[in-house]
């Protein structure tokens, strides 16, 4: 079934309610702190209070003594019996030489690398208890030089012995040659210097963790708030701990929200873990929200410079990139792979440039460790090139939708410089719909407006594209991924004819109970309240790879759609024996198997029956049952696309800048749930402008102590920041795909802040503001404002 039959099918395109609202609404959803198991003790972690420091000695024997406390494990109690967290991806340098990989370990040993690392995990009866104890551990630390700016990592202190320069790889894609070349017969070159600021996910559920061991039949049992319970397994017993991997069930239940921080292998988790056989007891683990500031992956955080070569009539002819890119202070599980493959194959956006150029440094620094935050590289690749665009318009007196047009990609498949190839797309239909969303013919009148309060208009163009649906899996293992990139679906049909689904990908507040619900619906001609879709546990689900990268309907929808292709096939076989006909001359649409050329019809369900009933067909050529399991490994990737437009208000006396209109215009290929699409792009666009407007991980510059540890010092966005948003789509499916589906989840904050930043630059330019960077808060556009007034008059 190709995708512009499946588009076509019952239920698809349907804004059906979400299933699982039920018990999210009412208070019965199960998250991982809900769980409680027998002989159950609670875990606090000693974290680090310096950023880079040796430690001389842990003395714990006031806190063994404390009432509850059952033990207290230090680094010297995990040294030598298991491993470090792994990184999940290898990054080489030009000459071919690895990236430096130094060990992480679960609880430290010798020294302590950020504020917030592990020293030490408390066991008690009660969490108070394990707090308590956790407060009377004393460490005696000899503190060293704190590595925060990127700019001087070469020469601070080393943080790890493997990277005495704190430089971790230098990574290069495209021809520097033909670049340069390019750059040398330039009628214009316009460059840019550009901050992409960190960020620190902050999801309504907390990382929790709940682990027990089972002796009698030497197994352990992980529930854990993550994205990917098989990667969590396979790289928590194959790389840390040595387990045989059928003996560790990790179970993923509700997620309260994860946006790529919640992909990760974390030290707790493993901490908990082998913990629970120490002491032949379940140990549960939640974090408060201070810890989370501390201890969970940061995102973004890159210094960029980049610049754009340009014929007279503004046409593109090559764009070099250099960028520094913040790892932390150590790899988390796909750090490497953010600022590289992620990023740097982004770098064409929507628009023909013939030749790129990109060379990335990665580099340690006493923070948090940096890995993937909703996006992960492509809204640093989104944010760099749409914040070029629109300097090189401005440039070269062009309008920002002008310069966009002129050098959009028009011709499909198209190969980029940077190793990508898009299948299809339709820019320009993007930008017709957004500017006809945004009302831009009335952008002028609605200029006059505020300039008579006072105020000044800005209007902003961000055209993205992301790659998703990350693929293939025989590719990304020659570009360093230390996994497969498939996804695995199972579909098991019952007697009765309703049906289970069980799916490697996770749902964390994407829908997919309801999703995959419509799309086996809409295949087997039932109601989606007939289907179930189980989850998160790999006691019960084939080996799947998660969610994440906005994959879980492209890749995971498309591996259910496979094995029900096999359900299908099989289905015809029974029906074909019970309506004596052969298989070939059965069709089957809505729900029903005919006979072609007959009046001849029977319903699933019968057929589904006849399954489980063999008497009813020949045993020598079908087994009983019909359950089928497919796996799906992409081909490409799968490219959304799409412009947003921003209007905002700056207040020249205060700084504030109010978003005022926002218009969104996607091309996700075949949509399934319409609704569900629109809250995912309403959450990515708040979480977008949320970086562009007021997010922003602070470390002190001396002390390393975290400055945004907590709501007080790091705002989050909420409902009253921003306008009604105006949405449209555009649909050219994907080719590669049967459901023609490209991925949504991450889109919004992809797109939204450079458009943001553009509106807020152009509404400055008048008041001599030319370059500003997220985020653009009240103080620091009110800050560049008087700056450029005190150059003028000077």
């Amino acid at each position: 079934m190709g995708a512009n039959e499946f588009a076509k099918l019952p239920h698809i395109g349907e804004s059906l309610k979400r299933k699982e609202d039920e018990r999210f609404l009412t208070g019965v959803g199960q998250y991982t702190d809900d769980i409680n198991q027998a002989n159950q003790k609670y875990a606090a972690f000693v974290r680090s209070p310096h950023a880079h420091a040796a430690i001389k000695s842990v003395d714990t024997s006031a806190a063994d003594k404390m009432s509850g406390v059952v033990r207290v494990f230090t680094g010297k109690d995990t040294e030598g019996k298991m491993g470090g967290l792994p990184c999940g991806w290898l990054i080489s340098n030009p000459d071919g030489s690895p990236m430096k990989e130094p060990p992480h370990p679960i609880l430290a040993h010798a020294k302590v690398r950020y504020v917030g690392d592990h020293v030490a995990m408390v066991v008690a009866d009660t969490p108070q208890q394990a707090k308590d104890a956790a407060e009377a551990v004393v460490v005696d630390y000899e503190p060293l030089g704190a590595v925060i700016d990127m700019r001087t990592a070469k020469t601070a202190p080393a943080l790890h012995d493997e990277a005495p320069d704190n430089h971790c790889y230098k990574w290069t894609l495209g021809d520097k040659a033909a670049v340069d070349a390019a750059f040398a017969n330039a009628a214009h070159v316009t460059k840019l210097d550009i901050t992409n600021n960190r960020l620190v996910p902050n999801a309504m559920e907390p990382r929790a963790a709940n682990a027990s061991y089972n002796r009698a039949t030497d197994e352990y049992v992980l529930y854990v708030a993550n994205q990917n319970p098989h990667v969590e397994r396979l790289l928590m017993t194959a790389f840390v701990l040595q387990l045989p991997e059928h003996k560790v069930r990790v179970i993923a239940p509700d997620v309260g929200g994860g946006f790529g921080s919640k992909i990760f292998l974390y030290a707790e988790d493993v901490a908990l873990t082998w913990g629970a056989k120490q002491l032949n007891c379940a140990i549960k683990w939640t974090a408060e929200r201070s810890e989370s500031f501390l201890s969970d992956a940061h995102g973004r955080d890159h210094i960029s410079h980049a610049e754009m070569a340009m014929d007279k009539d503004g046409k593109f002819l090559a764009m070099r990139v250099h960028t520094d890119a913040n790892l932390g202070a150590y790899l988390s599980t796909f750090a490497s792979s953010v600022p590289t493959i992620l990023y740097g194959t982004l770098l064409a956006g929507q628009y023909a440039t013939p030749q790129i150029y990109v060379e990335v440094d990665g580099w340690f620094t006493s923070t948090a460790p940096v890995d993937a935050y909703r996006g992960a590289g492509r809204p640093e690749a989104t944010y760099l090139v749409e914040r070029l665009v629109t300097r090189c318009a401005w440039d070269m007196g062009l309008s920002q939708d002008e310069i966009r047009k002129r050098n959009f990609i028009t011709s499909f498949p198209y190969q980029t410089p940077v190793a990508l190839q898009y299948d299809i797309g339709d820019y320009n239909a993007c930008m017709d719909q957004a500017q006809e969303l945004a009302d831009v013919k009335g952008y002028d009148a609605r200029k006059a407006a505020s300039e008579a309060k006072g105020l000044k208009r800005g209007i902003g163009y961000s055209s993205y594209i992301e790659a998703c649906g990350l693929a293939p899996s025989n590719i990304a293992g020659a570009l360093g991924a230390r996994a497969g990139l498939f996804e695995c679906g199972e579909v098991r049909v019952h007697p009765t004819g309703s049906v289970t689904v069980f799916t490697g990908s996770h749902s964390h507040g994407q829908g997919h109970e309801t999703t995959f619900a419509q799309l086996v619906a809409a295949r087997l001609g039932l109601d989606p309240n007939q289907v179930d879709v189980v989850h998160g546990d790999t006691g019960r689900v084939p080996f799947g790879m998660g969610t994440y990268g906005s994959r879980s309907l492209s890749v995971g929808g498309t591996a259910i759609m496979k094995a029900l292709d096999k359900i299908e096939a099989k289905a015809k076989k029974i029906a074909a024996h019970l309506m004596e006909a052969s298989d070939a001359d059965i069709d089957f649409a809505n729900g029903e198997f005919s006979v072609k050329g007959t009046d001849k019809k029977i319903p699933f369900a019968q057929v589904a029956l006849t399954a489980y009933v063999p008497h009813n067909y020949p045993l020598d050529k079908l087994e009983p049952g019909l359950n089928e399991t497919a796996f799906y490994d992409p081909t490409n990737f799968t490219f959304p696309a799409g412009t947003y437009i921003c209007e905002v208000e700056v207040d020249p006396a205060t700084g504030v800048v109010r978003v005022d209109r926002f218009s969104a215009v996607d091309d996700f290929g075949v949509i399934i749930n319409p609704m569900i699409v629109e809250g995912q792009v309403h959450g990515g666009l708040v979480q977008g402008m949320g970086q562009a407007l007021m997010e922003h991980g602070v470390y002190d510059a001396e002390t390393g102590q975290l400055l945004t540890g907590s709501f007080m010092d790091y705002t989050m966005p909420r409902a009253a920041d921003f306008p009604e948003f105006k949405l449209g789509h555009v649909c050219t499916p994907c080719t590669h795909n049967p459901i023609g589906s490209k991925g949504c989840g991450e889109a919004g904050a992809i797109g939204s802040p450079p458009a943001v930043i553009n509106a807020v630059l152009d509404a400055l330019q008048p008041l001599g503001v030319t370059e500003l960077d997220m985020p653009a808060t009240p103080s620091r556009v009110w800050t560049a404002i008087q700056a450029a007034r005190a150059g003028a008059a000077a």
